[in-house]
């Protein structure tokens, strides 16, 4: 029987070789409260003001928000499909700024305990996803929680946010750390958010850069910085994304550029095979 589904898989796999994959981006960071889940909504919107096709997964698995940033009620999420409730198409919902969304659940936040059945079938359901859209953007819980690293060890790019503070300048090293621990081919860039000058942002870059290159090895991308902008603070408020609400904002001016530079080709996949067939190949270890 493990013969037989081993070659379905294979087979599975050649026939997605000559299908188009998405650019996977998993934007992460190594502690709460940096913003992240914000940066991924903005991004979406941006992404897809460029004409791209973009899909929002939130995996902020333990703390899933991204349907309060955009005001929207969801009446079903992954926990469903998982479930076999619901088809992947049924949760997601079309959100503000043309990106489509899907809501994670509580119900995953241990993907590791997750049965081989239910595993399979998340795969297979986001798999469809992977083959329609241009940019699959996954939201991901902060730290290097088991939930966290099968995602960003998986995704074709992984952004990683921190801010000035301290605390979040050393988590944000740590992911780097772990996640750079299985490949050190690893296209990964860094955002520093809420930052008082640009010139703050380029010292946080070149700090975290100059030790990740030093004692990693690896060369951690420039993705610039987003400034600690009232405008943001106030459109959670309005539970309206900051680049629809103030599209003029210095937050929004600089999540159009990043969205600019990603849109250009910055996280093109870098390998065949598709990013779900990359998270089976994890889920199997």
């Amino acid at each position: 029987m493990t013969a037989l589904m081993d070659q379905a898989t294979h087979l599975r796999s050649l026939a997605r070789a000559t299908q188009r994959h998405a650019t996977v981006i998993a934007i992460t960071s190594g502690k709460g409260g940096v913003g992240k889940s914000n940066i991924a909504v903005n991004l979406s919107i941006r992404l897809a003001s460029a004409g791209k096709d973009v899909v929002l997964l939130d995996a902020d698995l333990g703390l899933a928000n991204a349907d309060v940033l955009c005001n929207i009620d969801l009446p079903w999420n992954l926990a469903h499909v998982i479930g076999g409730k619901r088809d992947i198409n049924d949760v997601m919902v079309k959100a503000p700024g043309g990106f489509r969304l899907i809501g994670g659940a509580s119900g995953l936040a241990e993907m590791a305990d997750l049965s081989e059945a239910d595993r399979q079938r998340l795969v297979d359901s986001l798999e469809k996803i992977e083959q329609q859209a241009d940019f699959l953007v996954i939201d991901t819980g902060a730290g290097i929680g088991q939930n966290v690293l099968s995602f960003t060890r998986a995704a074709d790019h992984v952004l990683v946010v921190t801010t000035p503070e301290p605390t979040a300048i050393t988590d944000a090293y740590a992911v780097v750390k772990v996640i750079s621990r299985d490949r050190a081919d690893r296209h990964m860039s860094l955002l520093v958010n809420q930052t008082l000058s640009d010139h703050e942002g380029k010292l946080v870059y070149d700090r975290i850069s100059r030790v990740a290159r030093q004692f990693l090895n690896i060369n951690l991308l420039d993705a610039g910085s987003v400034p600690d902008d009232e405008h943001v603070v106030l459109s959670v408020r309005k539970r309206s994304p900051f680049v629809l609400a103030y599209p003029r904002c210095p937050a929004s001016v600089c999540v159009n550029q990043l969205a600019m530079r990603l849109a250009s080709g910055v996280a093109a996949p870098v390998r065949p095979e598709g990013f779900f067939d990359r998270m089976s190949r994890w889920f199997r270890r």
